[in-house]
């Protein structure tokens, strides 16, 4: 599995809204981060952490879908940390 970054500025980012998506599976991490976005200002982060590998698909291609920007995804054993900021 592939870990994406998109942007080199995300090493040190500070997110507005964390959201725990562990033990969930496709497609309810996608739903959540959809809900949660609409909550946050434009221009914050929500940060992630998800253990369902689908997340590596499915989150770049909601971010593509949506207009918002994937920021980077990063994996810390068996969960995946992903941080999406609110474009519009």
């Amino acid at each position: 599995m592939a870990i994406v970054e998109t942007n080199e500025a995300s090493e040190n980012l500070t997110p507005d809204l964390m959201l725990d998506l562990t033990g969930l599976v496709c497609p309810i991490p996608v739903v959540k981060v959809a809900k949660a976005i609409k909550e946050v200002e434009v221009g914050s982060v929500i940060e992630a952490t998800a253990t369902d590998p689908g997340i590596l698909a499915d989150i770049p291609a909601w971010c593509k879908g949506t207009g918002h920007e994937l920021l980077k995804i990063d994996r810390d054993g068996k969960s995946f940390v992903f941080w999406v900021k609110r474009v519009k």
